[in-house]
């Protein structure tokens, strides 16, 4: 699965490369594309989801607990686009998504060199608005920015994993990107950054159902999560 990702990846990356150089010795594509008041398109891209630790500094048999996130495992990102035109450089834009995401956080302790760790997988939906300026098109290419926010909801909980996280997350997001006007549509990738505000970890005393009574440490030992995200989207529109 995670070579597919990374395949996917490169092969998108080719398709700007040669995009770059056919855009930037053709004429000028696409004239009234941006005079439009409404448009739809659909993204794809990749993403890395990491979280906020605060520990809870709980001794735990005996033990004080530290967390880290250790690892970040690529995922993947698809969606729609819709996009109001609101002047000359300004647009409004709903893009509702769907994320898939992988976190292992490790935990070691004050007594002994144990490192112990959890894997989190997360299946997202998220509803962000955004405000996106544009700079003067020059040529097939028109640098962007934007900025906005929105609400997520996470559908792959599993109640009996060591840390479940809470289904509803809000966020602020903010990004760069540049448009390439190709001959039928045009291409924009696009970076992004979001971070969440809500406290996102489920306590330990809150969960229902049986749960295996040495995973406990692994929820005791946070007192708070939050969410970060960075993505590389590729727009069509």
């Amino acid at each position: 699965m995670h070579s597919y990702r990374f395949s996917f990846v490169k092969k998108i990356f080719s398709i700007i490369f040669l995009g770059l150089i056919t855009t930037g010795i053709s004429a000028q594509n696409l004239m009234m594309a941006d005079f439009k008041t409404f448009h739809f398109g659909f993204t794809l891209g990749t993403s890395i989801f990491d979280f906020g630790i605060q520990p809870s500094q709980m001794e735990i048999d005996g033990k004080i607990y530290n967390a880290d996130v250790s690892q970040l495992m690529p995922g993947f990102t698809v969606g729609a686009i819709g996009d109001l035109r609101m002047g000359e450089y300004f647009n409004l834009r709903f893009v509702p998504s769907l994320y898939l995401a992988d976190r292992t956080i490790s935990y070691s302790n004050n007594v002994d060199d144990e490192i112990i760790s959890t894997s989190i997988k997360s299946t997202s939906i998220t509803l962000p608005l955004y405000v996106k300026f544009s700079s003067v098109r020059l040529k097939n290419y028109r640098p962007y920015i934007l900025a906005g926010g929105g609400v997520a909801f996470d559908l792959a909980r599993d109640k009996q994993m060591p840390v479940l996280l809470k289904t509803f997350d809000y966020f602020v997001e903010f990004g760069a990107g540049c448009t390439i006007y190709f001959n039928f549509f045009r291409f924009s990738p696009e970076i992004r950054f979001a971070l969440g505000f809500n406290n996102i970890l489920t306590p330990w005393e809150d969960r229902e159902g049986y749960l295996e009574p040495e995973n406990q440490k692994f929820t005791q030992a946070l007192s708070k999560l939050t969410s970060r995200m960075f993505t590389i989207a590729f727009n069509f529109e």
